[in-house]
């Protein structure tokens, strides 16, 4: 993606990386329908970028090159675990109650968050 940043006497074209934002629970299969509510939100607010959950034991391979890691509540304990596999990756829990009101938004809002440092 291009964005176009002008100035009184220049343009420049900044190319933007897609984000790649990787869900991770125990079995990859209970984040789907957040995953679905993220999508809706950032299609919504046209943030242009990659949402997609796996299994916690996919972590070093589908996460390494994710801009933010997720997890869900019911693997919080193995932030450290993952975080160690994906180095330099940001890895944060998501809270439970945005988890069990599926809150799409909160959720991406997060991510965006973390990516911003």
């Amino acid at each position: 993606m291009l964005r176009c940043l002008a100035g009184r006497r220049w343009l420049v074209w900044e190319v933007l990386k897609m984000k790649k934002i990787v869900l991770l629970c125990a079995s990859g299969m209970s984040t789907s329908m957040l995953v679905k509510k993220m999508q809706a939100a950032a299609k919504e607010q046209n943030f242009d970028c990659s949402i997609a959950a796996y299994s916690a034991s996919e972590a070093a391979t589908k996460a390494a090159d994710a801009d933010v890691v997720l997890l869900g509540p019911q693997i919080r304990f193995s932030k450290d675990k993952i975080a160690a596999q994906v180095p330099g990756v940001p890895v944060e829990a998501i809270d439970m109650r945005m988890y069990g009101r599926m809150d799409g938004k909160g959720v991406l809002a997060l991510a965006q968050q973390l990516m911003e440092g």
